[in-house]
């Protein structure tokens, strides 16, 4: 799995000219699922994103999480984290889970953020096209997969 965690001071997601999910402080996060991730990569990545410190104390240095501020998440899904560039101009997502594998990961996916946060999760709704509007705060952008643990 692999993720990209964008400090937030508000985001939205908009589908079909409607607004369906929205946040102020927080974390956007554009989730991507391969076929071999399992329950465990869910579980580390969900405990990454709940518990990072990238939030600033009140001298203004990353010392706190998306809990600890009382921030929210806003989760999109994004297939396309799995492209390769290797050949050519047109990138290949042959890396990426199709629909049958990936959905039941980003649902579960979901509810393990919302049980490490205690509180719901905003959410695109996945294969849809997604209007994305961030203001991101810093800026803060931080890629994370659960294949390499960095």
């Amino acid at each position: 799995m692999r993720v990209v965690i964008q400090r937030v001071t508000q985001a939205s997601v908009e589908i079909e000219r409607k607004i369906k999910g929205k946040i102020g402080q927080g974390i956007l996060l554009l989730a991507g699922f391969c076929a071999d991730d399992t329950e465990e990569d869910l579980k580390w990545i969900a405990g990454k994103v709940a518990q990072m410190r990238i939030f600033g104390d009140e001298d203004g240095k990353m010392n706190l999480s998306v809990q600890d501020v009382q921030g929210d998440i806003l989760v999109i899904s994004q297939f396309t984290l799995y492209a390769s560039t290797k050949k050519g101009n047109r990138p290949s997502y042959i890396s990426a889970a199709p629909p049958a594998i990936a959905i039941p990961l980003y649902v579960k996916f979901i509810a393990l953020l919302e049980t490490a946060l205690g509180k719901r999760v905003q959410t695109g709704d996945f294969g849809a096209d997604m209007k994305v509007s961030l203001l991101n705060d810093g800026p803060v952008t931080i890629l994370v997969d659960s294949k390499n643990k960095e």
